[in-house]
């Protein structure tokens, strides 16, 4: 392996297949020392079974996975230095916290000084050391999953995993836990390899975000990478709400100067960032709700169209525009005022959208 003092983690290869169904197919990914990476897609695209096989606890085909410079392809789950949290608390009932903390290092045979110490300094990280008497009944879920994430840290180990573990749990706790999870892991500085279908836990915890369709890493980059420049339409679609406004037109070249032409809309190119020299015919824009703003004056590139919908969202209110065939949202501050079926002027900058191909959806 290249750079092994650098990568935590090495997928190389990795082919694995149910009966005669590949569900991933010579899948290459590594991870940085250090690095909190999540694993991104929507049910069934493969990332709990490549998490799973990092942990060990599914079978491969083909491939080898490294893990702190250590081949650990066959090597037995508890051989991999890895730990790993689990979607369902798993905790023993019949155990008081403490005891649930300690038992795994108790199995292992780990001296009872060392053991008190582990147990405490994780208690002390998450902030449970009053709970360390209770046993998991007497718990909330937001108090049994900071448990099961103790019990992975006292194991002190360079790399966790975390299968969905905030799935189980309402809106307010996750909100709480994952800012709670994002400071544990600058404060320990392990590699950290998350699996979510909520984009906006990977938004907000990630380093890098690996987006998964099919058993495929779509794009591999940083949550504004993905966010501001995705690399095709389904990862365009799949991160953002409301999701990104796709617009299908073409590209045509007015003295040198491309525009996108769709019914009822013009919009000069000129600011944005081509992949290629020579762009024409049929394309797909998109531009995120926020990207789109209302004109100032009339000296400006404006579009037209008309509000046929209004949400109400506290803090934004989303209107929606109908511009000839089109159909798009707007996200507007909270505190703005409008009326279904009133007349709107619009602008468009080319620098904040996105331009695919219709046939292979990949970003142009």
């Amino acid at each position: 392996m290249d750079n092994v003092n650098a990568v935590s983690v090495a997928v190389n290869d990795l082919t694995i297949q149910y009966n005669s169904l590949k569900v991933i197919d010579g899948l290459n990914l590594s991870i940085q020392r250090g690095e909190f990476l999540v694993l991104l897609g929507p049910s069934g695209c493969g990332k709990s079974t490549l998490l799973n096989s990092i942990a060990g606890l599914m079978d491969i085909l083909d491939g080898e996975i490294w893990i702190s410079g250590r081949n650990v392809t066959w090597a037995q789950p508890k051989d991999r230095g890895i730990a790993m949290v689990f979607q369902s608390y798993a905790l023993y009932p019949h155990m008081s916290v403490s005891e649930n903390l300690s038992f795994g290092l108790r199995v292992s045979g780990l001296p009872k000084g060392e053991i008190k110490e582990r147990v405490a300094e994780a208690a002390r990280l998450l902030q449970i050391e009053s709970l360390m008497n209770r046993k998991p009944s007497e718990l909330s879920g937001g108090q049994r999953q900071r448990v099961a994430i103790g019990r992975a840290l006292v194991r002190k180990v360079d790399v966790f995993l975390f299968d969905e573990p905030l799935s189980n749990l309402d809106a307010k706790l996750r909100n709480e836990l994952r800012v709670e999870l994002k400071k544990l892991h600058l404060a320990l500085g392990n590699t950290m390899i998350y699996v979510t279908h909520d984009q906006v836990e990977a938004m907000t915890l990630a380093d890098r975000i690996a987006v998964m369709k099919g058993g495929i890493i779509q794009q591999l980059g940083s949550p504004e990478e993905i966010y501001q420049y995705p690399s095709n339409q389904f990862v365009a679609g799949f991160i953002g709400s409301p999701i990104m406004n796709f617009i299908e037109g073409e590209i045509g070249h007015v003295e040198g100067v491309p525009r996108f032409y769709s019914d009822g809309l013009v919009i000069d190119l000129t600011n944005y960032r081509f992949s290629q020299e020579s762009v024409s015919g049929r394309v797909i824009l998109g531009v995120r709700c926020e990207n789109i703003r209302l004109a100032k004056s009339s000296a400006e590139a404006v579009q037209h169209g008309t509000i046929d919908f209004i949400e109400t969202l506290g803090a934004d209110t989303v209107i929606w525009v109908q511009t000839g065939a089109n159909r798009f949202a707007i996200r507007m501050p909270g505190t703005s005022k409008f009326e279904r079926n009133s007349s709107v002027k619009f602008v468009i900058d080319a620098a904040h959208v996105s331009l695919f191909d219709t046939e292979t959806t990949m970003r142009l």
